[in-house]
Formats: C-alpha cells, structure tokens, sequence
C-alpha cells in the first residue's frame, strides 16, 4: 500500500477503534467559547494546568509503521511539525483567556476572530496531532466488530461504503486537512473533512460539530 493511500484510508481503521468509545458520550450544546457546557461532553474550564503543553511521545517506535510510513517521515511530523505546534501554542495562550486551560477546552471554545487564529492553528494541530499517533498501530487494521460495526451497518450500510466515503472525503481536503468518523449530536456516526488544523471539537468554527 502506498504511503498517501495509508495515510487516507488507512487511518480509517484506528480512527473507527477510537470513535467507538465516544458512542454514549454525545449531548447537545451551544456555540459561545465562554459557556460551552454540554456537546461533546466539556467540564467548565478551570485554572488547572500549571505546566507548558508538551509534545507527547509516541506509543510505538518511530520505525514501527513502516512500510507505510517510514522513520523519516515521523521523525519530521512527531518532532519538528508536532513540536512547532506545542511551542507556538505555548507562546500564543500567554496573557490571554486561555492561558491555563487544557487542551481539550482550548479547541472546544477558540472562535473564527483574529485574535484566537494562532490559537486555533496551534492548538488544532497539537490536538490532532496527538490523536492521529494515538489510532494508528503496527498491530492494527480491520474491520471493527462489536457496537461500532453496528453503527456502521446501521448509518452506511456497510464497512466497505464508509471506507468509500471516508476516502472521498480526504482526497476532497485541498491542500492541508484532516478527514472525520465522529459521533454527532444524534449519536449517529457521520463523516467530515476539516481545513488546515480545524477539527469538529471546535464548536465556536465548524458548521458539523462531533467527537472523533
């Protein structure tokens, strides 16, 4: 398998594994970054993080998903690209509102204003970068059994026809992006693609909010 079609398809499996978790976990929920108190499922912000983000390390060994992504190719995503994001996000969140929030709050309440896109930016990619080294393994793949392979069957028809959208919705990302399994409002799953470090946490920026 090629490394574009693993990296747009493929991640499919992994993401499939993490969203099942997520399947009783949806309620419903405004737009405002300051009152966000329900969907997904947010504790009120609190001044609880006393140390800088940090750049998590990965669950595997950088060689470990090879052929289909090789040492290098981590190496320059995980330790420079995923490491700019953590630095920048440090530097963005000082002296602001979200100075000691965590993570999670960070992207759930940033909104499309001027003074909130390097926020946005970097904490986008820290989040979804962290999350994309999470659902993929050297020991993954296949199709999903159990809850999630009937929510599968129930909202797609099929694994095979959610691989097809899911692939279509990658390839339809233009430049830089991200595509989406998430759980939605309803509890139903559905699919989505996101510019650049967006993702559907972020309810004050996307049109479909969901969980991953």
């Amino acid at each position: 398998m090629k490394k574009r079609t693993f990296l747009k398809t493929g991640l499919f499996f992994g993401v499939a594994t993490a969203t099942s978790s997520f399947l009783d976990a949806c309620k419903t929920a405004g737009k405002n970054p300051e009152s966000v108190t329900a969907y997904p499922v947010i504790p009120p912000p609190k001044l609880r993080r006393t140390t800088p983000f940090e750049l998590p390390k990965l669950p595997y060994a950088k060689e470990a998903l090879e052929p289909h992504i090789d040492k290098m190719t981590m190496e320059i995503h995980h330790d420079r690209h995923h490491q700019g994001y953590v630095n920048k996000l440090n530097d963005a969140v000082k002296n602001t509102v979200y100075a000691d929030y965590e993570l999670y709050d960070i992207v759930a309440r940033v909104t499309t204003s001027d003074e909130d896109r390097n926020i946005r930016n970097n904490a986008g990619g820290h989040w979804n970068h962290s999350f994309f080294w999470e659902t993929m393994s050297p020991d993954g793949g296949g199709a999903p059994g159990g809850e999630l392979a009937t929510a599968i069957s129930k909202q797609f028809g099929s694994f095979d026809e959610l691989k097809n959208l899911f692939g279509t919705a990658a390839k339809g990302v233009f430049g830089s992006g991200w595509a989406w399994l998430c759980v939605g409002k309803d509890k139903g799953l559905f699919v989505s693609s996101t510019p650049n470090q967006d993702n559907p946490l972020m309810l004050g920026v996307v049109q479909k909010t969901g969980t991953p």
